[in-house]
């Protein structure tokens, strides 16, 4: 019984901070979540299975609950409610599918749990999943380099988990001495605003105009991004002012934006140049609970963010095709498959977090979507509001 006891505390402190660890907003610390499914498989009962899974992923997801406390200026409490409710899905399925033998059977298992937590539905709250480290063990390796990172986590399942750990510490230490950033596509540049809980609420002309004064100052025919929702409401007045404002430039404007109708609204990316602009991308994942809302349509209420699941996974940019990428969509793992699978010529995310005060969560999408980058060896640009 003591014993027991013993190596749940064990195996759920060391899964606890495999999660903390790895998703701590430092890209080449990614690859601490793969020690995950090695703690899960040591389990000796399903209610160990839990537990392990459990303290993996809410110390992957720790900011959430602050996150929340932010973002509705409430206290911590309904956030901590969110963090288990976020959780349930992952849990779940690594609790069920948890099997008390060894061998092929429980890695053919954890196979499933990996595309079962990638994909829809499950993989709508799939964030801090260990695939996403494949970016930094084998970088440029592309789809091969990711299905050998499912392989090794597979391993890791099975009593051969040692061999799959040392080949992987291996390439960790050649991927860590051999880093390099992404580049960003040529003539393209992402700026970060520090503007707070302001950005997207304020409607300002005094706003648009400091924007247009940050964009001006770029140097002609760029294409410069500017965060998740950075013009509040697209309107014919905003697209108006923003294209006069550029005529004579050459300069393209990518930015974020709310496309708002009689049931509900779209997070969308714009594009605005010399020449017209145009509703660029409609984000296919909104988070969840807090923009995302299914149930209000099933309860005759309007209002929510609209998700377009598998719409619009590239677009092009003139003779650039991007797979963009808004906020919640760079932490989990479908949506920049889906894109990838549309072979663009570059990744362009956004997001607007300012909420995240006093959390890593800004970090970790930096690093996700810097690993997913890398693994496909294709340019970057970032554009953050904090």
């Amino acid at each position: 019984m003591h014993r027991d006891l013993l190596r749940t505390a064990l195996l759920v402190t060391a899964s606890g901070m495999t999660g903390w660890i790895g998703w701590s907003g430092h890209v080449l610390l990614l690859p601490t979540a793969a020690a995950f499914p090695g703690f899960w498989s040591l389990a000796r009962t399903r209610w160990q299975a839990l537990a392990v899974s459990a303290a993996y992923f809410l110390s992957a997801s720790r900011g959430l609950p602050q996150g929340v406390a932010n973002f509705y200026g409430s206290e911590i409490w309904p956030g901590i409610l969110l963090w288990a409710i976020a959780s349930t899905a992952f849990v779940a399925l690594h609790a069920m599918l948890w099997a008390d033998h060894d061998g092929l059977g429980r890695c053919l298992r954890y196979m499933i749990l990996l595309i079962a937590t990638a994909l829809p539905p499950f993989g709508i709250t799939g964030w801090a999943h260990p695939i996403t480290a494949a970016g930094v063990l084998f970088a440029a390796w592309g789809w091969c380099g990711l299905v050998a990172m499912a392989a090794a986590l597979g391993v890791m399942t099975t009593r051969h988990r040692a061999f799959a750990a040392i080949a992987m510490i291996g390439m960790w230490i050649w991927s860590a001495a051999n880093w390099t950033t992404p580049k960003l596509p040529s003539s393209w540049e992402g700026v970060d605003l520090h503007l707070g809980a302001s950005l997207g609420r304020d409607l300002s002309l005094q706003r648009q105009e400091e924007l247009i004064d940050i964009v001006r100052g770029y140097r002609p025919a760029s294409t410069i991004v500017l965060p998740e929702s950075a013009l509040g409401f697209w309107t014919p007045t905003v697209a108006q002012l923003w294209h006069i404002t550029l005529v004579g430039t050459g300069i393209t404007v990518i930015a974020g934006a709310a496309v708002i109708d009689e049931t509900g609204y779209d997070n969308v990316l714009v594009k605005i140049s010399p020449e017209g602009n145009e509703v660029l991308y409609r984000e296919r994942m909104p988070v969840p609970g807090s923009m995302w809302q299914p149930w209000r349509g099933g309860t005759g209420q309007d209002g929510g963010a609209r998700a377009h699941f598998f719409a619009n996974p590239v677009v092009p940019v003139g003779d650039v095709m991007i797979a963009p990428l808004i906020c919640y969509e760079m932490i989990v793992v479908w949506p920049i498959l889906q894109s990838v699978f549309n072979r663009p010529d570059a990744i362009v995310a956004v997001g607007n977090g300012w909420w995240t005060t006093g959390t890593s969560i800004i970090g970790i999408q930096a690093a996700s979507i810097e690993a997913w980058a890398r693994l496909f060896d294709l340019p970057l640009v970032i554009s953050f509001n904090s």
